[in-house]
């Protein structure tokens, strides 16, 4: 069996905090409406459309929604650095022989141009995907590994059957990623190369 490895993306692969920041700071300017882009950046995981309903009545979340998708890749693509060892990580999966994958919550044409832009080329990429969603393509694809920061992150590994490696460097400490669930938690990317070596040796065993 081929190992195939799915990451998340925005705080996992990449440091989305800077560009949309700055995104919802332009939309909030466009429309005239107070957003605490410092507040909603401490929050990143789950879908947009749960962020907007906290400053947008419900029924203008889908027009606002498009707005935002529409201003991101000026606003937040060039923003977002790679999260450290985020390039070494896939890379390790692919010099082991195998396929990575992320499945992000993001739009996926915008989780496209984030990956463009800093050079990283997983063999897959399906957005739009959230929590327990993320299960779908993960099985699609035969991740037997998702790594993610969220414990949403955590639920969508467990509900695809798969290892759930967590990676402190977002929104949930390590303390919650075990709480709900992780098998392995790392304090970021930079340790996975390492983890992914003892994890094939005990596999092979």
């Amino acid at each position: 069996m081929t190992l195939t490895v799915g990451f998340d993306l925005d705080m996992t692969l990449i440091d989305s905090r800077p560009g949309i920041r700055a995104c919802y700071l332009a939309l909030a300017e466009r429309t005239g409406t107070y957003i605490d882009a410092d507040l909603v950046v401490t929050r990143l995981g789950p879908p947009l459309a749960d962020e907007l309903v906290n400053w947008f009545p419900a029924e203008q979340v889908a027009e606002m929604a498009a707005m935002y998708r529409e201003m991101y890749p000026s606003y937040a693509v060039a923003a977002s650095p790679a999260m450290p060892g985020a390039r070494e990580a896939v890379e390790a999966v692919r010099a082991a022989g195998g396929r990575t994958m992320v499945v992000t919550a993001k739009y996926e044409p915008n989780a496209k141009l984030h990956l463009a832009h800093l050079g990283i080329e997983p063999d897959v990429v399906v957005g739009d995907l959230w929590a327990e969603q993320k299960a779908q393509a993960l099985r699609e694809h035969g991740a037997g590994v998702y790594v993610g920061d969220h414990v949403g992150d955590v639920r969508g590994a467990r509900t695809a059957g798969a290892l759930s490696v967590a990676v402190a460097t977002g929104p949930c400490d390590g303390d919650e990623l075990r709480a709900a669930g992780a098998d392995v938690v790392l304090d970021g990317l930079a340790a996975f190369p390492a983890w992914l070596d003892g994890y094939r040796e005990s596999t092979r065993a």
